[in-house]
Protein backbone atom coordinates (compact mmCIF):
# COMPACT_ATOMS: atom_id res chain seq x y z
CA UNK A 1 0.00 0.00 0.00
CA UNK A 2 1.06 3.28 -1.28
CA UNK A 3 1.95 5.97 1.86
CA UNK A 4 1.92 9.11 1.53
CA UNK A 5 2.58 12.54 4.06
CA UNK A 6 2.64 15.88 3.44
CA UNK A 7 4.68 18.83 4.57
CA UNK A 8 3.19 22.64 3.72
CA UNK A 9 2.98 22.13 -0.74
CA UNK A 10 5.18 19.36 -0.79
CA UNK A 11 4.53 15.64 -0.15
CA UNK A 12 7.07 12.92 0.25
CA UNK A 13 5.89 9.46 0.11
CA UNK A 14 7.31 6.07 1.40
CA UNK A 15 6.71 2.48 -0.04
CA UNK A 16 5.42 -0.83 0.96
CA UNK A 17 6.81 -3.35 -1.62
CA UNK A 18 3.20 -4.67 -2.49
CA UNK A 19 2.65 -3.62 -6.37
CA UNK A 20 0.18 -2.39 -8.52
CA UNK A 21 -1.98 -1.00 -5.52
CA UNK A 22 -3.16 2.76 -4.73
CA UNK A 23 -4.47 4.82 -2.14
CA UNK A 24 -5.19 8.47 -2.53
CA UNK A 25 -4.18 10.47 0.15
CA UNK A 26 -6.05 13.28 0.62
CA UNK A 27 -4.63 16.96 -1.23
CA UNK A 28 -1.11 14.63 -1.75
CA UNK A 29 -0.14 11.71 -4.17
CA UNK A 30 0.26 8.00 -4.30
CA UNK A 31 2.04 5.51 -6.10
CA UNK A 32 3.34 1.93 -6.07
CA UNK A 33 6.55 0.84 -5.66
CA UNK A 34 6.41 -1.51 -8.97
CA UNK A 35 9.56 -3.13 -8.64
CA UNK A 36 11.59 -4.54 -6.07
CA UNK A 37 14.63 -5.99 -5.42
CA UNK A 38 13.07 -9.38 -6.07
CA UNK A 39 10.76 -8.62 -8.92
CA UNK A 40 7.92 -8.87 -7.11
CA UNK A 41 4.77 -7.35 -9.38
CA UNK A 42 6.48 -8.54 -12.80
CA UNK A 43 2.84 -9.95 -14.10
CA UNK A 44 2.17 -13.51 -14.75
CA UNK A 45 -0.36 -15.29 -16.36
CA UNK A 46 -3.24 -14.58 -18.64
CA UNK A 47 -6.04 -12.54 -18.86
CA UNK A 48 -9.08 -11.64 -20.55
CA UNK A 49 -8.80 -7.99 -20.75
CA UNK A 50 -11.26 -5.53 -20.08
CA UNK A 51 -13.48 -4.61 -23.09
CA UNK A 52 -13.69 -6.88 -25.15
CA UNK A 53 -13.09 -10.10 -23.61
CA UNK A 54 -10.19 -11.34 -25.93
CA UNK A 55 -8.12 -13.95 -24.48
CA UNK A 56 -5.05 -12.07 -24.70
CA UNK A 57 -1.70 -12.96 -22.21
CA UNK A 58 -1.13 -10.48 -20.10
CA UNK A 59 2.15 -8.39 -20.40
CA UNK A 60 4.59 -8.30 -17.76
CA UNK A 61 4.38 -4.35 -17.24
CA UNK A 62 0.77 -3.13 -16.97
CA UNK A 63 -0.14 0.34 -17.28
CA UNK A 64 -2.14 2.17 -14.68
CA UNK A 65 -4.51 2.19 -16.71
CA UNK A 66 -4.95 -1.39 -15.45
CA UNK A 67 -4.39 -1.82 -12.25
CA UNK A 68 -7.74 1.44 -12.11
CA UNK A 69 -9.32 -1.03 -13.59
CA UNK A 70 -9.16 -3.74 -11.18
CA UNK A 71 -9.45 -1.04 -8.37
CA UNK A 72 -12.84 1.31 -9.81
CA UNK A 73 -13.44 2.00 -6.33
CA UNK A 74 -10.63 4.39 -6.92
CA UNK A 75 -12.96 6.98 -8.81
CA UNK A 76 -16.21 5.50 -7.33
CA UNK A 77 -19.42 6.70 -8.53
CA UNK A 78 -17.96 10.10 -9.24
CA UNK A 79 -18.30 12.61 -12.71
CA UNK A 80 -14.90 12.50 -14.39
CA UNK A 81 -13.46 13.90 -17.45
CA UNK A 82 -10.21 11.78 -19.10
CA UNK A 83 -7.48 13.49 -21.30
CA UNK A 84 -6.11 10.96 -23.62
CA UNK A 85 -6.08 9.92 -27.13
CA UNK A 86 -6.45 7.39 -29.18
CA UNK A 87 -3.11 5.76 -28.00
CA UNK A 88 -4.47 5.47 -24.42
CA UNK A 89 -5.34 1.85 -24.52
CA UNK A 90 -5.04 -1.76 -23.04
CA UNK A 91 -2.99 -3.99 -23.36
CA UNK A 92 -5.76 -5.84 -25.46
CA UNK A 93 -5.76 -2.41 -27.38
CA UNK A 94 -8.88 -1.13 -26.58
CA UNK A 95 -9.28 1.89 -26.06
CA UNK A 96 -8.92 3.37 -22.60
CA UNK A 97 -12.38 5.57 -22.73
CA UNK A 98 -14.31 2.30 -23.68
CA UNK A 99 -13.10 0.27 -21.19
CA UNK A 100 -13.54 2.19 -18.01
CA UNK A 101 -17.05 2.81 -19.17
CA UNK A 102 -17.37 -0.60 -19.28
CA UNK A 103 -15.88 -1.50 -16.08
CA UNK A 104 -18.51 1.17 -14.53
CA UNK A 105 -16.00 3.74 -13.71
CA UNK A 106 -17.87 6.80 -12.68
CA UNK A 107 -19.94 8.52 -15.13
CA UNK A 108 -17.61 9.86 -17.99
CA UNK A 109 -18.69 13.46 -18.93
CA UNK A 110 -15.90 14.85 -21.13
CA UNK A 111 -13.01 14.08 -23.14
CA UNK A 112 -9.99 16.22 -23.19
CA UNK A 113 -7.77 15.73 -26.46
CA UNK A 114 -4.18 17.31 -26.84
CA UNK A 115 -2.27 17.89 -29.94
CA UNK A 116 -3.23 15.68 -32.77
CA UNK A 117 -6.72 15.49 -31.49
CA UNK A 118 -8.63 12.54 -29.76
CA UNK A 119 -8.05 10.16 -32.50
CA UNK A 120 -4.00 11.36 -33.78
CA UNK A 121 -5.22 12.59 -37.29
CA UNK A 122 -4.02 15.81 -36.99
CA UNK A 123 -0.47 16.78 -38.30
CA UNK A 124 1.60 18.94 -36.28
CA UNK A 125 0.74 22.16 -35.38
CA UNK A 126 -3.01 21.54 -37.25
CA UNK A 127 -5.80 23.05 -35.41
CA UNK A 128 -8.21 20.72 -34.33
CA UNK A 129 -11.88 21.57 -33.48
CA UNK A 130 -14.01 20.42 -30.88
CA UNK A 131 -16.44 17.39 -31.88
CA UNK A 132 -18.40 14.55 -29.95
CA UNK A 133 -16.56 11.11 -29.55
CA UNK A 134 -18.77 8.06 -31.82
CA UNK A 135 -17.58 5.54 -29.18
CA UNK A 136 -18.49 7.10 -26.24
CA UNK A 137 -21.29 9.88 -27.46
CA UNK A 138 -19.80 12.76 -24.96
CA UNK A 139 -17.89 15.90 -25.81
CA UNK A 140 -14.59 16.48 -27.11
CA UNK A 141 -12.62 19.34 -26.16
CA UNK A 142 -9.63 20.13 -28.09
CA UNK A 143 -6.84 21.62 -26.40
CA UNK A 144 -5.12 22.34 -29.19
CA UNK A 145 -7.39 24.69 -31.47
CA UNK A 146 -6.29 28.45 -33.26
CA UNK A 147 -4.98 30.21 -30.83
CA UNK A 148 -2.96 30.09 -27.82
CA UNK A 149 -6.25 30.60 -25.71
CA UNK A 150 -7.01 27.03 -26.65
CA UNK A 151 -4.23 25.30 -24.49
CA UNK A 152 -5.68 24.81 -21.52
CA UNK A 153 -9.33 23.99 -20.48
CA UNK A 154 -11.75 26.77 -19.26
CA UNK A 155 -13.35 27.20 -16.06
CA UNK A 156 -16.39 25.89 -17.76
CA UNK A 157 -14.86 22.63 -19.28
CA UNK A 158 -14.86 21.42 -15.83
CA UNK A 159 -18.47 22.36 -14.84
CA UNK A 160 -19.69 19.33 -13.04
CA UNK A 161 -16.36 17.25 -12.96
CA UNK A 162 -15.21 15.89 -10.06
CA UNK A 163 -12.20 14.19 -11.16
CA UNK A 164 -9.28 14.47 -14.36
CA UNK A 165 -8.09 11.18 -15.42
CA UNK A 166 -4.83 11.44 -17.36
CA UNK A 167 -3.75 8.85 -19.81
CA UNK A 168 -1.75 9.84 -21.96
CA UNK A 169 1.25 8.33 -23.95
CA UNK A 170 4.64 10.65 -22.98
CA UNK A 171 8.05 10.03 -25.18
CA UNK A 172 10.41 10.97 -23.05
CA UNK A 173 11.22 14.56 -24.55
CA UNK A 174 9.98 18.05 -23.29
CA UNK A 175 9.24 19.10 -26.21
CA UNK A 176 6.58 16.64 -27.15
CA UNK A 177 3.42 18.29 -26.27
CA UNK A 178 1.26 16.30 -24.34
CA UNK A 179 3.14 16.42 -20.85
CA UNK A 180 2.69 20.31 -21.17
CA UNK A 181 -1.00 19.65 -21.85
CA UNK A 182 -1.08 17.79 -18.70
CA UNK A 183 0.28 20.58 -17.00
CA UNK A 184 -2.51 23.11 -18.48
CA UNK A 185 -4.77 20.61 -17.24
CA UNK A 186 -3.33 20.69 -13.28
CA UNK A 187 -3.49 24.26 -13.13
CA UNK A 188 -6.94 24.44 -14.06
CA UNK A 189 -7.82 21.61 -12.35
CA UNK A 190 -5.96 23.45 -8.62
CA UNK A 191 -7.99 26.63 -9.55
CA UNK A 192 -11.57 24.82 -9.99
CA UNK A 193 -10.22 22.63 -6.81
CA UNK A 194 -10.94 19.04 -9.28
CA UNK A 195 -8.73 16.09 -8.58
CA UNK A 196 -6.15 14.92 -11.37
CA UNK A 197 -5.97 11.51 -11.23
CA UNK A 198 -2.75 10.22 -13.27
CA UNK A 199 -2.83 6.71 -14.85
CA UNK A 200 1.18 6.05 -15.66
CA UNK A 201 2.57 4.41 -18.43
CA UNK A 202 6.48 3.27 -19.05
CA UNK A 203 8.94 6.51 -20.55
CA UNK A 204 9.16 4.45 -23.65
CA UNK A 205 12.86 5.52 -24.37
CA UNK A 206 13.57 4.16 -20.55
CA UNK A 207 13.95 6.21 -17.24
CA UNK A 208 17.32 6.99 -16.93
CA UNK A 209 18.98 8.54 -19.58
CA UNK A 210 18.70 12.41 -19.44
CA UNK A 211 20.42 14.71 -21.73
CA UNK A 212 19.99 19.06 -22.40
CA UNK A 213 19.97 22.34 -21.06
CA UNK A 214 16.88 23.60 -18.45
CA UNK A 215 14.55 26.15 -19.76
CA UNK A 216 15.73 29.40 -19.40
CA UNK A 217 13.39 32.17 -17.75
CA UNK A 218 11.36 34.01 -20.58
CA UNK A 219 11.68 31.42 -23.12
CA UNK A 220 8.74 29.28 -21.99
CA UNK A 221 5.91 28.03 -24.63
CA UNK A 222 4.61 24.49 -25.36
CA UNK A 223 7.20 23.00 -26.12
CA UNK A 224 9.17 24.41 -23.34
CA UNK A 225 6.61 24.55 -20.59
CA UNK A 226 8.43 21.26 -18.22
CA UNK A 227 10.93 22.13 -15.53
CA UNK A 228 13.05 19.54 -17.36
CA UNK A 229 16.00 18.76 -19.49
CA UNK A 230 15.04 18.09 -23.08
CA UNK A 231 15.62 14.44 -22.44
CA UNK A 232 13.97 14.30 -19.08
CA UNK A 233 13.73 10.33 -17.89
CA UNK A 234 10.48 10.42 -15.92
CA UNK A 235 7.50 9.24 -16.66
CA UNK A 236 3.74 10.92 -17.08
CA UNK A 237 2.80 10.46 -13.75
CA UNK A 238 6.41 11.96 -12.43
CA UNK A 239 6.39 14.83 -14.49
CA UNK A 240 2.52 14.91 -12.50
CA UNK A 241 4.10 14.75 -9.11
CA UNK A 242 7.07 17.28 -9.70
CA UNK A 243 4.86 19.67 -11.32
CA UNK A 244 2.33 19.48 -8.09
CA UNK A 245 5.46 19.90 -5.67
CA UNK A 246 7.08 23.19 -7.62
CA UNK A 247 3.89 24.51 -8.78
CA UNK A 248 0.53 23.50 -7.85
CA UNK A 249 1.12 22.24 -4.33
CA UNK A 250 -2.94 22.51 -3.12
CA UNK A 251 -3.92 20.42 -6.50
CA UNK A 252 -4.97 17.00 -4.83
CA UNK A 253 -3.27 14.85 -7.18
CA UNK A 254 -3.24 10.72 -7.32
CA UNK A 255 -0.61 8.79 -9.37
CA UNK A 256 -1.54 5.09 -10.35
CA UNK A 257 1.47 3.58 -11.26
CA UNK A 258 2.81 0.97 -13.47
CA UNK A 259 2.98 -2.49 -12.43
CA UNK A 260 6.21 -4.39 -13.24
CA UNK A 261 8.08 -1.75 -14.99
CA UNK A 262 11.94 -1.05 -14.38
CA UNK A 263 12.93 2.25 -14.89
CA UNK A 264 15.78 1.38 -17.57
CA UNK A 265 14.11 -0.99 -19.44
CA UNK A 266 12.83 0.15 -23.05
CA UNK A 267 9.11 -0.06 -24.42
CA UNK A 268 10.00 -3.05 -26.27
CA UNK A 269 11.11 -4.77 -23.17
CA UNK A 270 7.64 -4.54 -21.01
CA UNK A 271 5.07 -6.90 -23.67
CA UNK A 272 2.91 -3.75 -24.45
CA UNK A 273 2.12 -3.18 -27.94
CA UNK A 274 3.55 0.23 -29.32
CA UNK A 275 0.79 2.50 -30.55
CA UNK A 276 2.12 5.86 -32.77
CA UNK A 277 1.23 8.53 -30.63
CA UNK A 278 1.46 11.00 -33.18
CA UNK A 279 1.37 10.69 -36.46
CA UNK A 280 5.06 11.09 -37.12
CA UNK A 281 6.37 8.71 -34.25
CA UNK A 282 5.53 5.28 -36.00
CA UNK A 283 8.21 3.49 -34.65
CA UNK A 284 10.04 3.38 -30.81
CA UNK A 285 13.06 4.39 -33.06
CA UNK A 286 11.53 7.34 -34.01
CA UNK A 287 10.85 8.32 -30.70
CA UNK A 288 14.50 7.72 -29.39
CA UNK A 289 16.03 10.16 -31.78
CA UNK A 290 12.77 12.45 -30.99
CA UNK A 291 14.57 14.28 -28.45
CA UNK A 292 17.27 15.48 -30.72
CA UNK A 293 15.66 15.50 -34.31
CA UNK A 294 13.07 17.53 -33.47
CA UNK A 295 15.37 20.68 -33.57
CA UNK A 296 15.75 19.94 -37.01
CA UNK A 297 11.61 21.56 -37.10
CA UNK A 298 13.54 25.15 -36.15
CA UNK A 299 15.22 25.24 -39.60
CA UNK A 300 14.12 25.21 -43.11
CA UNK A 301 15.46 21.68 -43.64
CA UNK A 302 13.02 18.73 -43.74
CA UNK A 303 12.94 16.38 -40.72
CA UNK A 304 11.12 13.58 -42.94
CA UNK A 305 7.76 14.41 -42.45
CA UNK A 306 5.84 13.42 -45.69
CA UNK A 307 8.00 10.63 -45.74
CA UNK A 308 7.92 6.84 -44.25
CA UNK A 309 11.23 7.92 -42.00
CA UNK A 310 10.24 10.90 -40.49
CA UNK A 311 12.96 12.20 -37.83
CA UNK A 312 15.31 9.36 -39.40
CA UNK A 313 15.83 11.04 -43.19
CA UNK A 314 16.69 14.77 -42.82
CA UNK A 315 17.80 17.66 -46.40
CA UNK A 316 16.79 20.28 -48.17
CA UNK A 317 17.22 20.00 -52.38
CA UNK A 318 20.17 22.45 -51.87
CA UNK A 319 22.50 19.95 -49.99
CA UNK A 320 25.10 17.75 -50.69
CA UNK A 321 24.52 14.59 -49.12
CA UNK A 322 28.11 13.07 -49.05
CA UNK A 323 29.46 16.83 -47.56
CA UNK A 324 27.01 16.10 -44.52
CA UNK A 325 27.75 12.39 -44.12
CA UNK A 326 31.18 13.18 -44.09
CA UNK A 327 30.86 15.89 -41.22
CA UNK A 328 28.12 13.44 -39.25
CA UNK A 329 30.92 10.97 -39.43
CA UNK A 330 33.42 13.17 -38.35
CA UNK A 331 31.46 13.89 -35.16
CA UNK A 332 32.35 11.12 -33.28
CA UNK A 333 28.61 11.38 -32.12
CA UNK A 334 28.48 7.15 -30.48
CA UNK A 335 25.32 4.86 -30.72
CA UNK A 336 24.26 6.60 -34.24
CA UNK A 337 25.18 5.92 -38.08
CA UNK A 338 24.37 8.14 -41.57
CA UNK A 339 23.59 6.77 -44.62
CA UNK A 340 23.50 9.66 -47.43
CA UNK A 341 20.50 10.05 -48.98
CA UNK A 342 17.38 11.35 -51.13
CA UNK A 343 13.95 11.29 -50.72
CA UNK A 344 11.09 13.70 -51.99
CA UNK A 345 8.44 14.61 -48.73
CA UNK A 346 5.06 14.69 -49.59
CA UNK A 347 3.98 16.92 -47.25
CA UNK A 348 5.71 19.70 -44.87
CA UNK A 349 8.66 21.65 -45.99
CA UNK A 350 9.99 21.16 -49.56
CA UNK A 351 6.72 19.33 -50.93
CA UNK A 352 7.48 17.62 -53.67
CA UNK A 353 11.16 18.10 -54.18
CA UNK A 354 14.09 15.70 -54.09
CA UNK A 355 15.92 16.71 -50.98
CA UNK A 356 19.66 15.06 -50.62
CA UNK A 357 20.56 14.57 -46.72
CA UNK A 358 21.16 11.81 -44.69
CA UNK A 359 19.07 8.93 -43.16
CA UNK A 360 20.31 8.69 -39.35
CA UNK A 361 20.25 5.09 -37.97
CA UNK A 362 20.15 4.09 -34.55
CA UNK A 363 22.58 1.50 -33.84
CA UNK A 364 23.28 1.18 -29.90
CA UNK A 365 20.32 3.39 -28.45
CA UNK A 366 21.74 2.69 -24.99
CA UNK A 367 25.40 5.01 -26.19
CA UNK A 368 23.15 7.52 -28.76
CA UNK A 369 22.89 10.87 -27.40
CA UNK A 370 20.17 12.52 -29.32
CA UNK A 371 20.60 15.56 -28.37
CA UNK A 372 24.27 16.37 -29.30
CA UNK A 373 23.53 14.28 -32.36
CA UNK A 374 21.06 16.80 -33.71
CA UNK A 375 22.58 20.18 -32.52
CA UNK A 376 25.51 18.88 -34.39
CA UNK A 377 23.32 18.01 -37.48
CA UNK A 378 22.72 21.50 -37.68
CA UNK A 379 26.28 22.93 -36.91
CA UNK A 380 27.44 20.89 -39.90
CA UNK A 381 24.63 22.35 -42.12
CA UNK A 382 24.98 25.30 -40.91
CA UNK A 383 28.86 25.74 -41.49
CA UNK A 384 28.66 23.99 -45.01
CA UNK A 385 25.86 25.92 -46.48
CA UNK A 386 25.71 29.65 -44.70
CA UNK A 387 23.77 31.50 -47.20
CA UNK A 388 21.17 28.56 -47.70
CA UNK A 389 20.56 27.17 -43.95
CA UNK A 390 18.50 29.72 -41.85
CA UNK A 391 15.92 29.32 -38.86
CA UNK A 392 12.94 29.20 -39.34
CA UNK A 393 11.24 32.33 -39.31
CA UNK A 394 7.64 31.51 -38.48
CA UNK A 395 5.41 31.20 -35.13
CA UNK A 396 5.94 28.53 -33.86
CA UNK A 397 3.42 26.71 -31.38
CA UNK A 398 1.39 30.33 -31.40
CA UNK A 399 5.20 32.04 -30.39
CA UNK A 400 6.13 34.38 -32.88
CA UNK A 401 8.77 36.60 -30.96
CA UNK A 402 11.26 34.23 -29.92
CA UNK A 403 12.78 31.70 -32.40
CA UNK A 404 11.79 28.21 -32.58
CA UNK A 405 15.27 27.00 -31.99
CA UNK A 406 15.12 28.89 -28.37
CA UNK A 407 12.25 27.12 -27.21
CA UNK A 408 12.94 23.92 -28.42
CA UNK A 409 16.40 24.23 -26.52
CA UNK A 410 15.05 26.04 -23.94
CA UNK A 411 17.75 29.44 -24.24
CA UNK A 412 19.52 31.13 -27.07
CA UNK A 413 22.81 29.53 -25.79
CA UNK A 414 22.49 26.71 -28.51
CA UNK A 415 21.53 29.04 -31.37
CA UNK A 416 24.20 31.44 -30.49
CA UNK A 417 27.17 28.90 -30.14
CA UNK A 418 26.51 27.62 -33.45
CA UNK A 419 26.15 31.09 -35.06
CA UNK A 420 29.37 31.81 -33.85
CA UNK A 421 31.28 28.66 -34.21
CA UNK A 422 31.41 28.20 -30.44
CA UNK A 423 32.11 24.76 -29.00
CA UNK A 424 29.36 22.89 -28.42
CA UNK A 425 31.27 20.42 -26.73
CA UNK A 426 31.57 23.00 -23.70
CA UNK A 427 28.31 24.05 -23.84
CA UNK A 428 26.96 20.18 -23.68
CA UNK A 429 29.29 19.83 -20.74
CA UNK A 430 27.25 22.56 -18.76
CA UNK A 431 24.13 21.08 -19.62
CA UNK A 432 25.07 18.13 -17.84
CA UNK A 433 25.52 19.69 -14.44
CA UNK A 434 21.82 21.18 -15.70
CA UNK A 435 20.74 17.57 -15.47
CA UNK A 436 22.33 16.71 -12.48
CA UNK A 437 20.82 20.02 -10.48
CA UNK A 438 17.66 18.56 -12.13
CA UNK A 439 18.09 15.24 -10.88
CA UNK A 440 18.72 16.77 -7.38
CA UNK A 441 15.12 17.61 -7.45
CA UNK A 442 14.12 14.67 -7.63
CA UNK A 443 13.69 13.06 -4.37
CA UNK A 444 10.61 11.41 -3.78
CA UNK A 445 9.47 11.87 -7.09
CA UNK A 446 10.55 8.26 -8.80
CA UNK A 447 8.16 6.04 -8.51
CA UNK A 448 10.43 3.10 -10.05
CA UNK A 449 13.52 1.46 -9.12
Amino acid sequence: MAKGRQQGGDSEVGFDPEPGVVAPVGRGWSGNDSETETGTGSGTGTGTGTGTGYDTPVPRVQPGLHVLLEAPELIGGRRWALLANHSAVTVDLEPARVALCAAGVGTLVRLLAPEHGLDGVAQDMEAVDDERDPLTGVPVRSLYGRDASTLEPRPEDLEGIEVVLVDLPDIGARHYTFAATMDAVMGTCERQAVEVVVLDRPNPINGVAREGGLVSPGYESLVSRLPTPVRHGLTLGELALLLQRERYPRLELTVVACRGWRRAEWWDSTGLPWVPPSPNLPTLDTAALYPGMCLVEATNLSEGRGTTRPFHLIGAPWLDRQIVVAGLRGAGLPGVGFRPARFRPMFGKHTGEVCEGVEVHLLDRAAALPVATGLRLLQVVHDAYPAHFAWRAEPYEFVRSTPAIDLLTGSAEARACIEAGGDLGAMLDRWCQEVADFEGRLQGIELYR
